[in-house]
């Protein structure tokens, strides 16, 4: 190896990326300042920071920056950050602890209290001034660092404000903005962390030990410990701590926490079972697939957090324009002073009104408006069994006015059924069909077992035949109390019994409905011809109408299959738009068509066999990617259950989020707007521009948490 390939090998190997939490970040501005902070700094490659989360992930050179030196730096900014890995999540400083807060505000009062009553407004100083100190701590210690790192944000303004206050003599108004900033701060932080703890509690599912066997024996074993391979027993009633496959034992399992599904599903030897499901009445062995960080669960959670540091196009606008807001705000605030008092007017009036802007002019509700807004559609979705892959994709899909749906496995069950019985004349159906399930009762052919089903949903007793033999590619045949019966294909019943009109009618009759004929014959002649073929979901058409009642414009299926095959799943779908006997390229061609005739359009497919159309559409929706690395790696909106009922809601939350970000954005601007006018014009206070500020902030996010409970 040369000495270049070796000095690049070095580098590839010292590339590292780490995801630190970090206390204290509450607000846009304070990820901004880590940001100027750790961007600059030798070795550090890239860093994306999540406000709502408190995380940072950061990529680096661990040859030229250690963790422990980032760790100092955000020490630095007045934040702590530790490796997520470290300790359990701590709650951070909510600005002021309660009690001081308490003290303050009752020193607030009393100094109220003898500026009323006493002829010397003075003798209420010692008052204020016990307040300020204990309220303002909090705020001049985040203001210290903001001014260390050049940065101008709400704690720097309000510190400003207050000292300005103060230089005016205006004591009372002091203490009342400095106590009333630190409470609304309190406030603020407090119902965000109650937010995050809602998020948190949204995607975390799996418990922390499992039951691992050997043998007669059986021992709690921390998660991360168990290999793939061991043996782990899950008690009626628990949740399944890790991926695998059941090697005894049956049970129903809810599979809520991860498909959103409402009915368990019964499990036994041979299936596959997930962490985070919820195991019903029995217990299970199960072989361990996966280990903790390569379950589906965490694969899902990954991608949400991954989803959750994306900026949507929306929040992306709000922090360019916060960019210019600021110091927009700012300058204003000088000017309001400047010109005025350069005219004659009075510099403390004139003063007061700049330090009511300069209080406005932090932005922090405003940026975090859409930002909390889409963290809880995209854990809300999450929770529901519907995986939204970043706060794009969830505008994308609010916009969406065309949806096409591939047919097989999406619109169809994927699984073939029977859909028409006909009766040749003298004979009689149900026992005919008992026949025919009795010969097919041990095949495990897809057809076969449609022919099973049909006989059990009519109620009928089904016992297995004798001398059963499989006829590849043909059919079956066997005995059945002492008759010869033969179930296959026209082709073999030409071979093998006399072909009459009605039954050549009746093949003809199921292949222009779209099904593949087959015929059941006893004692060498022909009793039933059965229709097969892929069956509609029952909740097909009812998604259609509720797509339409929300506003799609249009909706078409995008098949493979011949049109016979396709007109009657769109006719029992209520879709009139069907484009048959498509090739993959094809398909790309239809979406990009429907997209230039109706709008935005979503493609919801496989995942895999489809990937060329999902990727070519506005948002590309697979079905049923629960367990499928695949699935969930190719389209932007992944629905973990086969649910197709899923979809409309996830167009219906990613609506809602949007009516959320909008009335975020109009509460937050209106409110500092207001503010900002009233302010020039000497009306507004300074405790009014504090409500206007962190009042804002409390009330975006609890609107936006409102999402947590959509349904």
């Amino acid at each position: 190896m040369s000495t270049a390939a070796a000095v690049a090998c070095t580098k590839c190997a010292l590339h590292a990326e780490s995801v630190f939490r970090v206390a204290g970040m509450d607000c846009a501005e304070e990820a901004r300042i880590l940001e100027r902070r750790l961007l600059p700094m030798s070795g550090v490659e890239s860093l994306a920071v999540d406000v709502l989360g408190q995380k940072m992930r950061i990529a680096y050179d661990a040859a030229v920056v250690t963790t422990s030196a980032i760790s100092d730096a955000v020490a630095e900014t007045g934040m702590k950050a530790w490796l997520e890995h470290e300790r359990p999540v701590e709650t951070p400083s909510a600005g002021a602890s309660w009690r001081p807060l308490a003290v303050a505000g009752a020193a607030v009062g009393a100094g109220l209290l003898v500026q009323a009553l006493a002829d010397d407004s003075r003798l209420a100083w010692p008052a204020f001034g016990l307040a300020v100190l204990l309220a303002g701590r909090e705020p001049a210690k985040k203001a210290l660092a903001s001014a260390r790192r050049r940065v101008l944000d709400i704690h720097v303004l309000m510190v400003v404000a207050v000292a300005g206050a103060l230089a005016l003599g205006d004591w009372a108004e002091a203490a009342t903005v400095v106590w009333l900033f630190a409470v609304s701060q309190w406030l603020e932080v407090h119902t965000m962390e109650r937010a995050r703890r809602a998020i948190r509690g949204v995607m975390t599912l799996a418990p922390s030990e499992a039951r691992v066997t050997h043998g007669d024996h059986e021992h709690l074993t921390p998660v991360d410990r168990v290999l793939p391979g061991a043996t782990i027993l899950v008690a009626p009633g628990e949740k399944v701590p890790l991926d695998g496959v059941i090697l005894a034992g049956r049970s129903d399992l809810n599979q809520a926490p991860i498909t959103g599904e409402s009915l368990p599903v019964e499990r036994g030897p041979g299936d596959e079972v997930f962490a985070g499901t919820i195991n019903g009445h029995g217990a299970l062995d199960v072989r361990v697939t996966h280990g903790v960080r390569d379950t589906t669960l965490a694969r899902i959670v990954h991608l949400v957090e991954s989803a959750q540091a994306q900026r949507a196009p929306a929040q992306q606008f709000i922090d360019r324009f916060a960019r210019w807001y600021t110091p927009a705000v700012v300058a204003l605030a000088l000017a309001v002073f400047v010109v005025p008092v350069a005219f004659g007017g009075a510099p403390s009036e004139w003063a007061y009104r700049a330090l009511v802007l300069l209080v406005v002019a932090c932005p922090c509700a405003l940026v975090i408006s859409t930002p909390v807004s889409m963290v809880a559609a995209l854990a809300t979705a999450a929770k529901r069994g519907v995986l939204v892959k970043g706060g794009a994709h969830l505008e994308r899909l609010a916009a969406v006015r065309v949806v096409a749906f591939d047919k097989t496995g999406t619109i169809t069950a994927g699984t073939p059924g029977v859909v028409s019985i006909a009766v040749m004349p003298g004979a009689d159906e149900r026992e005919a069909l008992r026949a025919a399930a009795a010969v097919e009762q041990r095949s495990h052919h897809p057809v076969a077992r449609a022919v099973v089903e049909a006989a059990r949903a009519r109620g009928l007793e089904v016992q297995a035949a004798d001398d059963v033999r499989a006829l590849p590619g043909l059919g079956a045949e066997g005995t059945w109390q002492g008759r010869p019966v033969l179930v296959g294909s026209v082709r073999l019943a030409e071979v093998r019994v006399p072909v009459d009109e009605a039954m050549r009618r009746a093949v003809e009759a199921c292949r222009a409905d779209g099904a593949a004929a087959i015929v059941v014959a006893i004692g060498g002649v022909v009793r039933l011809v059965l229709g097969v073929r892929d069956t509609v979901r029952p909740v097909a058409a009812d998604v259609v109408r509720l797509l339409r009642d929300q506003g799609i414009a249009h909706v078409a299926i995008l098949t493979g299959d011949a049109p016979e095959a396709a007109a009657p799943v769109a006719r029992q779908s209520g879709v009139s738009d069907v484009r048959a006997s498509l090739l993959p390229a094809d398909k790309l061609t239809a979406v990009q068509a429907l997209r230039d005739a109706y709008g935005p359009i979503a493609m919801v497919g496989d995942g895999v066999n489809d990937a060329p159309a999902l990727a070519a559409a506005d948002v590309g929706v697979a079905m049923g990617a629960m367990g499928s690395a695949a699935a969930l790696e190719a389209a932007d909106v992944a629905l973990m259950s086969d649910e197709l009922q899923k979809l409309p809601y996830a167009v219906r939350l990613s609506r809602a989020a949007l009516a959320n970000v909008r009335v975020n954005v109009a509460l937050s601007l209106g409110l500092k707007l207001a503010v900002l006018v009233l302010a020039v014009f000497g009306i507004s206070t300074l405790w009014m521009a504090v409500v206007a500020d962190s009042g804002a902030s409390v009330l975006v996010v609890a609107n936006a948490m409102r999402l947590l409970r959509h349904r």
